[in-house]
């Protein structure tokens, strides 16, 4: 089971914690009930995929957040890059760019991220 790949429904869930957590689980499984049409006994499953995953954990009956969105969707890019571009950043901006365009914003927001790297690296 990887990390950084959720099906759909995985993904629905997930947002839903990220939106409510700190959550208790019985208010979960009302959420996901009214949502989803789910049993209780589906969201426990899916909650344990998830806190297995290291995405979220369950402590005393109340759902937290231990992977971010932000940081998820990170290893999720990341992971996509390394099964698809040896981890190659430069290999993946250059498929990219070859079918999408980058206009000028996209290209003075990756040139100022190459700077703040290149800052970093001075200091």
């Amino acid at each position: 089971m990887e990390t950084f790949k959720l099906g759909e429904m995985e993904s629905r869930f997930a947002e839903l914690i990220w939106e409510y957590a700190p959550i208790r689980t019985g208010e979960l499984t009302k959420m996901c009930e009214k949502q989803f049409d789910w049993k209780r006994t589906t969201t426990y499953t899916m909650l344990k995929r998830l806190c297995e995953r290291g995405i979220f954990s369950n402590q005393k009956g109340t759902v937290y957040i231990e992977m971010t969105k932000e940081e998820f969707r990170a290893g999720q890019g990341s992971a996509f890059i390394q099964e698809n571009f040896d981890g190659s950043l430069p290999l993946f901006l250059t498929a990219f760019s070859r079918k999408n365009k980058l206009d000028k914003e996209d290209i003075q927001k990756l040139q100022q991220l190459i700077d703040s790297y290149r800052e970093e690296d001075a200091e």
